[in-house]
């Protein structure tokens, strides 16, 4: 039986979770300024599972740059539900963008 597909599914869902507070975090304490780390890191990712010959690291590390490039849009979706309210907005920072 092959199991990488069961473990890329896995290590896949492990990633989209973890990447949720990764994106809460950083709109906290950064607010949507550095939407351009995650840019790089996606790019960085998805660049390397081009050239990883592994047949379960090259997936995952398109998983990893793909879930990047997609928190710049949740971090963007994030300051939004800060200001409804939903989650908190940090107090060391005026307006919600920059550090006071």
């Amino acid at each position: 039986m092959n199991f990488s597909g069961l473990l890329i599914a896995v290590i896949t869902f492990v990633i989209i979770g973890l990447f949720h507070p990764i994106v809460i975090k950083s709109e906290y304490y950064f607010g949507t300024k550095c939407w351009w780390v995650f840019a790089i890191a996606g790019i960085s990712f998805i660049v390397a599972s081009l050239w990883v010959e592994n047949e379960i690291m090259s997936p995952l590390l398109g998983v990893l740059g793909c879930s990047s490039l997609w928190s710049i849009l949740e971090l963007f979706e994030q300051k939004k539900r800060v200001r409804k309210g939903w989650f908190p907005m940090n107090p060391k920072r005026k307006g919600g963008e920059r550090p006071e």
